[in-house]
């Protein structure tokens, strides 16, 4: 892998919707910006690789890079998940994409006017991976809040369509770029769109949001949040399954991917349309979660994880062009079952005042080996040879999620019936009791 109680109702009563009822204003602001930054990350990432390479990098100077982005994420997300149950989360969240906006700006003048030096675009794109270990936790937590619990299955279905619909033409759009006029512009791009969508994140409306108590210090929200994460077997289980498949599917998009559409598919054109179908992909199942409620969350979605070895499978192969664009597509598809059994899971199991520090300490082991594996994926082409490292990493999606299937609350943990509403956070759902959350047979 990867928000809070706004509750903000619609704008009028009065007024024609377009959107559902419950789509209220925080939610509206969200999806949108979320759009936006889409747009052009996507892009950005495919940019940054083809940047390196058009400075005479190599395959490992690749995987530096990527490294260099990951890295910050593993040193503050779980300082930024304590900030976020402190702080004003839409506050965290605008000075992040601040931080984002500058970082890639630099990123794309250093490209598009000079020759860029390695150490430089580490530098840089380690600024913008800081902003988003700030960002993601306050994220999550806002989001969460948006909605009630008897919505939260299609607004994060919804949410997540339109997140990654965004997706898909900036990852086509961009490789389109790239080939056409450079890396430089799309980082430039990249840079606009976290200044739009901060401006759109300074108007969420907090005025509903539950006041969350001050806690005892920095250190005491750590342990508080890591007494949470520890005390449930399923989440545990599956954020360590995860920092194994996400460090490996990480390398090999980030930096085999590119390597292999070098070399084999022509370009990065192709790759950018294999990343868009993964984006299509995950619409596919976005729209199929907006109206499947599974009973046994977590069970079907750690089934779907094992199609997440599909990409790294195809590019050992190689696939054509064609080829990859459908195991991205039905990989996306998995992925995104599971992304929307897993937020709903944590919006049922986990206590809204302490979301977000919860949220970091998923991210923080998510991704906790990704700037490893990155970095290590040149050294491994080198040793092993491109297409042993790929079936390596297909391998070390598959063996990890057969292993979190012997848990038994990720095999039992089912939907509960919605909590009730409560009347001081305008809608949002009572936080669920952690004694509750713990007598769940669920993760």
């Amino acid at each position: 892998m990867s928000s809070p109680p706004t509750g903000s109702p619609a704008d009028s009563p009065a007024a024609p919707r377009r959107l559902p009822s419950w789509a209220g204003r925080n939610y509206t602001l969200l999806t949108g910006a979320a759009v936006v930054t889409n747009l052009g990350s996507h892009g950005a990432l495919i940019a940054s690789a083809f940047a390196v390479m058009d400075a005479g990098g190599s395959g490992g100077d690749v995987g530096l890079v990527a490294a260099a982005r990951t890295l910050p994420l593993v040193l503050f997300l779980l300082v930024g998940g304590a900030l976020a149950d402190r702080l004003p989360r839409h506050h965290v969240m605008v000075a992040a994409n601040a931080l984002n906006c500058l970082s890639q700006a630099a990123f794309a003048v250093l490209v598009l006017t000079g020759d860029p030096q390695l150490w430089q675009m580490m530098l840089l794109t380690a600024l913008c991976g800081t902003g988003t270990a700030f960002f993601n936790p306050a994220a999550e937590g806002m989001l969460l809040s948006s909605v009630s619990g008897e919505h939260s299955n299609r607004a994060f279905a919804l949410f997540r369509m339109a997140m990654n619909g965004a997706g898909i033409g900036g990852a086509a759009l961009g490789g389109a770029l790239i080939a056409a006029i450079g890396p430089g512009w799309v980082l430039a791009v990249d840079a606009a769109a976290f200044a739009v969508a901060g401006a759109l994140r300074a108007f969420l409306d907090v005025g509903r949001v539950a006041e969350r108590a001050p806690g005892g210090g920095l250190l005491a929200d750590l342990r508080e949040g890591w007494v949470e994460f520890r005390s449930r077997t399923w989440l545990w289980t599956i954020v360590l399954q995860f920092s194994v498949v996400v460090a490996v599917v990480g390398a090999a998009e980030s930096v085999y991917g590119p390597l292999v559409a070098r070399d084999r598919l022509g370009g990065p054109a192709p790759w950018g349309v294999a990343l868009a179908l993964f984006g299509v992909g995950t619409i596919a199942g976005a729209v199929l979660m907006m109206v499947w409620k599974p009973r046994r969350l977590l069970l079907v979605g750690t089934l779907c994880v094992f199609p997440l070895a599909l990409p790294s499978a195809g590019l050992a192969v190689p696939l054509p062009a064609w080829g990859l664009c459908a195991v991205m597509f039905v990989s996306g598809a998995a992925v995104e079952v599971f992304g929307v059994n897993w937020m709903t899971t944590m919006h049922q199991e986990i206590p809204e005042e302490k979301f977000s520090r919860v949220s970091a300490y998923d991210w923080f082991g998510s991704v906790s080996m990704l700037p490893l594996a990155t970095a290590l994926a040149g050294p491994a082409e080198t040793a092993l040879g491109r297409t042993t490292a790929l079936w390596g990493c297909a391998a070390l999606v598959v063996v990890p999620t057969a292993l979190v299937l012997l848990v038994p609350e990720v095999r039992r943990i089912t939907r509960r019936p919605v909590p009730a509403k409560s009347p001081a956070s305008g809608g949002a759902p009572a936080p669920v009791p952690a004694a509750a959350a713990q007598t769940v047979t669920p993760g």
